[in-house]
């Protein structure tokens, strides 16, 4: 009975913040009613993630797979990070620019375009050139893809009159996971099929394409 007793108690006490939470996840459920403007970039900051990540994951093991010397293979992630830090310094200076409408989703686009190219690159060009090339292209842009695209989340919910752009900044980080988890899968999938990285690379560069275009014409409908 005491026990029975101290569970009502304890009961009574924390409802209040539970119901607190569920007036708070309703009232965000309400809020994610996405335009179809806000869809696209839900749709391409998730194409981003799937093919952002194949390369990222499995780029020392394509490396090694062409190098046998460590030394040598190992050069991969270096020089992916040198980019990355370099690309990072780009944004911050170009986003200190005024009189640049449209500038964040055009940066998406063509930094789509390059990552595009960068995870194609071992495909079409076997060989430590086409290992470094990806490092570069990949390593370029995944830093201002992850900052531009959320700039641009807040450029279009306020064209659309709205002040809160955290439930599609939410929505688009979700889609990324959901894209960082579907790519290994997929590589999973085609080596167990009998393949090779070459078909997942030029899958994960036809997403990529796919986001840019998603992105090339901009609405507010």
């Amino acid at each position: 009975m005491h026990d029975e007793n101290l569970s009502r108690a304890v009961t009574a006490f924390v409802w209040p913040v539970f119901s607190s939470s569920n007036k708070n996840a309703t009232r965000f459920v309400a809020a994610a009613r996405w335009s179809w403007a806000q869809a696209r970039l839900v749709i391409a900051y998730g194409t981003y993630g799937f093919g952002y990540i194949i390369p990222a994951t499995f780029l020392p093991v394509m490396a090694r797979d062409v190098v046998s010397d460590p030394a040598v293979f190992g050069w991969a992630w270096p020089v992916f990070g040198t980019a990355a830090a370099l690309s990072t310094l780009g944004v911050a200076l170009l986003s200190g620019r005024k009189g640049n409408p449209g500038g964040n989703r055009a940066a998406w686009i063509y930094s789509h375009f390059v990552m595009a190219l960068g995870v194609a690159a071992p495909v079409v060009w076997p060989g430590v050139g086409g290992i470094v090339l990806a490092a570069l292209c990949v390593g370029g842009t995944f830093v201002v893809i992850t900052m531009v695209g959320l700039q641009e989340a807040r450029t279009v919910v306020a064209s659309e009159g709205n002040a809160n752009p955290a439930p599609l900044m939410a929505a688009m980080t979700a889609a990324f996971a959901a894209g960082q988890i579907a790519g290994p899968l997929s590589v999973n999938l085609l080596l167990g099929a009998g393949g090779g990285f070459a078909g997942a690379l030029l899958i994960a560069g036809a997403v990529l394409v796919a986001g840019a275009v998603l992105l090339l014409t901009r609405t507010t409908s």
